[in-house]
């Protein structure tokens, strides 16, 4: 095989450390695979590093002793996160978002990739201490962005449904009320989608009351998992209790003035 030159092997070593984000991978996985020495691959992991930290693009990890290596984490500063989500809410805002009622159409900001990928990111960096084995979201609109977390953390991603389905086996079903409409639903998980013991986080892309995630975290417990933590893109201002307690909001809606064509909705302090 012919040589190497360095400027591809850091090409080739960045793209498939930020392919696998979270992932850690030996020295020697890239010394045999670039046929180089381990001293040549420290090298470029110092100048990726150094680029990558440079321009705020997340951090490269060095776990040492013989079970270690290096891995890519996709970060965000705050400064960073708050260039993301005052882009979002302003987003948020246009006036012809507005739609009868009193809401705001979101659907095509949460399945646009380019903007739930850096979302996705800033939920990793904000519940990177929970360390959770799993990502768990609620058909359907809230799918891209849980997918986008999990692919950030590089874990699976479980999909609760509104019914069982029996390609999917045995399931696990509750009834929960929804805390704005005070509606009874049904909500089912797949028995083996998520191992007893598992830790799961939670993330989905509205919050009014809280009825939806209250009712996917009692079916996680249901299953044997542990809910380490619940994130939301935007909750309302009100009510100010919801039915879950601890939960982290990116965006806080406080009004939607339907007559005035004014949305006032920024970014949550605690974000």
């Amino acid at each position: 095989m012919e040589k190497i030159r360095r400027q591809e092997r850091r090409i080739a070593l960045t793209k498939i450390l930020v392919d696998n984000p979270n992932q850690l991978f030996p020295l020697s996985h890239f010394s045999g695979l670039f046929m180089a020495a381990k001293s040549t691959v420290c090298e470029d992991v110092d100048a990726i590093r150094l680029a990558i930290e440079q321009f705020g693009l997340g951090k490269l990890e060095t776990v040492s002793g013989a079970g270690g290596g290096i891995k890519y984490i996709p970060v965000k500063s705050a400064a960073k996160i708050e260039e993301i989500l005052c882009g979002l809410s302003t987003k948020l805002a246009s006036p012809d978002r507005i739609i009868p009622g009193g809401f705001i159409y979101m659907s095509d900001i949460l399945f646009n990739v380019q903007l739930m990928s850096p979302i996705g990111e800033v939920f990793m960096t904000r519940f990177a201490s929970a360390a959770p084995d799993y990502i768990m979201t609620v058909e359907t609109k809230g799918i891209p962005l849980a997918y986008s977390t999990a692919r950030a953390f590089n874990l699976p991603l479980i999909t609760v449904r509104r019914d069982s389905r029996v390609t999917e086996g045995s399931a696990v079903s509750i009834n929960y009320v929804t805390g704005s409409s005070r509606r009874i639903q049904t909500m089912s998980l797949p028995r083996r989608a998520i191992p007893s013991g598992a830790r799961v986080l939670i993330i989905d892309d509205f919050m009014k009351a809280g009825g939806t995630a209250r009712g996917m975290i009692e079916l996680a417990e249901e299953v044997g998992a542990e809910v380490v933590g619940t994130g939301v893109l935007v909750a309302t201002a009100e009510p100010r209790e919801k039915l879950v307690k601890d939960y982290l909001a990116l965006l806080i809606l406080q009004t939607v003035d339907e007559h005035n064509k004014k949305t006032d909705i920024r970014p949550a302090v605690n974000s």
